[in-house]
């Protein structure tokens, strides 16, 4: 294969996946692909840790804010686009970089998907209209009601896994339970991937998480969380379920104090750290392991290009 190996760097929020995939691509003629679900929006740059101006400006960076607030994302639009941009990088000569904490997007890109089609939209837009009316709870029922066997593999309270079954089986008359079954379809099938993965401290992460959140919140989070909320975004769509955003709302309702709403968003985002560290760590498996946050270290930096160019000559 003459193409340049894509690389993929996975691990949990606010480990510097996004600095190490930086000084990589400044490195390697690199262009860095997101795989985050919440960094797709718009609107949430700031608390979503989007990559800021000058990262920009840096290298080339795709798949980052390009999705409106009512539009949904999901492992199977996100294959689409990510493959478009892995094969567009290969035909400028530039080497894939995907970068991002979200796991299953990442296991889907390496080892397949289940060939699910794309949900019919007037479908996507009904179900969104009975959450909005009948909550999750509803959903469910309804759910249940057309596919058992597919409401038994996601939680009822789940209200994006419900969703997303009840949409198949509207779409294609086939119960996920079904879908499940068939045969994984890889997206890029002719490459394999050069797989980086941290695993830091859980404290010194915990520590950096909470640092990154009052950064955010003296660059401007509240103001665009104030902004979803003038906009009426319904809390049932997956740009409202970005880490600090519910807590931030019920700030801006007058539920609780900014202080309350900060700790609790601290809070869960640790919570959230440590379900990716196990995730990473059990589930993934890759070249090279960072045990510590990546802050810029050349020693580190200069190994993982010694080793993905080692493995790109073996591919040629």
């Amino acid at each position: 294969m003459s193409e340049n190996v894509p690389i993929i760097i996975g691990g949990p929020t606010a480990s510097g996946k996004s600095q190490l995939a930086i000084d990589l691509a400044t490195a390697l003629n690199g262009v860095v692909i997101n795989a985050d679900a919440s960094q797709v929006y718009k609107s949430i740059p700031i608390i979503s840790a989007a990559p800021s101006l000058e990262d920009k400006e840096k290298v080339v960076h795709r798949l980052y804010e390009y999705l409106d607030d009512e539009d949904t994302n999901n492992v199977v639009s996100w294959l689409s686009s990510v493959e478009v941009e892995i094969r567009r990088a290969w035909l400028l000569g530039k080497t894939p970089i995907i970068v991002g904490g979200s796991g299953l997007y990442i296991d889907n890109l390496i080892n397949g998907t289940t060939p699910i089609p794309e949900v019919n939209p007037e479908i996507r837009e009904e179900a969104f209209e009975i959450l909005a009316k009948e909550n999750v709870d509803g959903l469910y029922k309804r759910l249940l009601s057309i596919d058992p066997a597919g409401s038994l593999l996601v939680n009822s309270s789940d209200s994006t896994r419900v969703r997303r079954a009840y949409e198949i089986f509207k779409t294609t008359g086939v119960s996920i339970a079904q879908w499940f079954n068939e045969p994984l379809v890889k997206k890029i099938p002719e490459t394999d991937f050069f797989v980086i993965k941290l695993l830091p401290d859980k404290t010194i992460l915990d520590n950096r998480c909470d640092l990154r959140f009052d950064i955010m919140i003296s660059h401007g989070a509240i103001q665009e969380v104030k902004n979803l909320l003038l906009h009426k975004v319904s809390p049932m769509l997956p740009v409202m379920k970005a880490k600090g955003i519910p807590e931030l709302c019920a700030y801006l309702t007058h539920t609780i104090s900014l202080e309350e709403a900060i700790q609790t968003a601290k809070i869960h985002t640790h919570q959230y750290a440590k379900r990716q560290l196990t995730w990473f760590r059990h589930k993934l498996k890759a070249n090279i392991v960072l045990p510590k946050c990546y802050d810029g270290n050349n020693e580190i930096l200069n190994d993982v290009k010694k080793q993905y160019k080692m493995l790109q000559n073996l591919n040629k």
